[in-house]
């Protein structure tokens, strides 16, 4: 398969549409990102990587964070975090209070904010650093060690990010977070704050494309039934209220960010991210839904 000339063609392709969607508002730093940035890269299992556009210009990861957050709390805790956690998709906006109330604190899912907060609950509980946690298991992932958060965008979204405070509140109340509603909120903002590449992303979520294995370190991050499992949370419930036109349209486990960045993974065969900060109506990449969809049709891969 060449990979290269595919994701060329994705780019000529849409070029004429760069800018499109809306940056996030509500987030001050994200607010003035050039909505006209695309980038993609892809990496198969051998290592191999491919890449078009801004693939190696650094954006704030967001939401996508959270698959890197839900693979850490599953070596920590193992099956214990479906206990306060549902796997089941919303269909409702991912920052709502009104189904955390209705299903009595418990999230429906860990890709929504309220279930992202539990999750950085546990890592707090039981990581050695969790204050690091998130963006130390991404170096390991990587193998880059120089990856940061953007201390700018965290300083804003603890600023700015009241819902989440509340629902953060709103769990301690259900007795769904084990600390403080102050602590796990600076840990979870921190996460979404690092600043990743396309081709830094798509090696970090190699491990879900290849059984659980990293090829970085040559370690199991994920046992295979994890990895499985965490690869269908992804299909079921990464792009929020809109992931069943997103597995009609693209057909693979991804998860969205409001930074405008996606990251996919088709087992056995390539892990992808693209980068385009223009946002739908549900808060996914415009463009980058648009480009994994040509990626699946134009290779003819995907798990349908």
């Amino acid at each position: 398969m060449n990979y290269q000339k595919i994701l060329e063609r994705i780019y000529n392709e849409l070029e004429p549409e760069f800018g499109a969607g809306q940056v996030a508002q509500y987030i001050p730093e994200l607010a003035s990102v050039d909505p006209k940035h695309f980038g993609m890269a892809l990496m198969t299992p051998s290592g191999d990587l491919h890449s078009v556009g801004d693939a190696d210009v650094k954006f704030s990861i967001q939401s996508v964070s959270k698959v890197f957050a839900l693979a850490l709390a599953m070596r920590l805790v193992g099956d214990d975090l479906w206990t306060r956690c549902g796997r089941e998709p919303s269909g409702n906006p991912f920052n709502s209070l009104v189904q955390l109330e209705h299903e009595q604190g418990i999230p429906r899912n860990p890709f929504i904010n309220a279930g992202a907060l539990v999750i950085t609950d546990v890592i707090l509980s039981e990581a050695r650093t969790p204050r690091e946690a998130v963006l130390d298991f991404l170096r390991m992932l990587t193998g880059h060690e120089d990856l940061h958060v953007n201390e700018a965008v965290a300083h804003s979204e603890m600023e700015t990010g009241h819902r989440n405070a509340a629902m953060a509140h709103f769990l301690k109340s259900f007795g769904n977070l084990k600390n403080a509603s102050s602590d796990v909120l600076e840990i979870y903002f921190r996460s979404c704050s690092i600043e990743m590449t396309c081709a830094e992303l798509s090696a970090a979520c190699l491990f879900l494309a290849n059984q659980g294995h990293s090829i970085q370190t040559g370690d199991q991050v994920l046992s295979a039934s994890q990895s499985k499992y965490l690869n269908s949370l992804m299909l079921t419930c990464g792009t929020y209220d809109a992931v069943g036109d997103f597995a009609y349209r693209v057909g693979l486990p991804a998860k969205s960010g409001v930074g405008g960045g996606i990251v996919a993974a088709m087992p056995g065969k390539f892990s992808v991210c693209v980068w385009s900060p223009g946002l739908d109506a549900q808060g996914n990449s415009l463009l980058g839904g648009n480009a994994l969809e040509l990626l699946t049709t134009y290779s003819g891969v995907s798990v349908f």
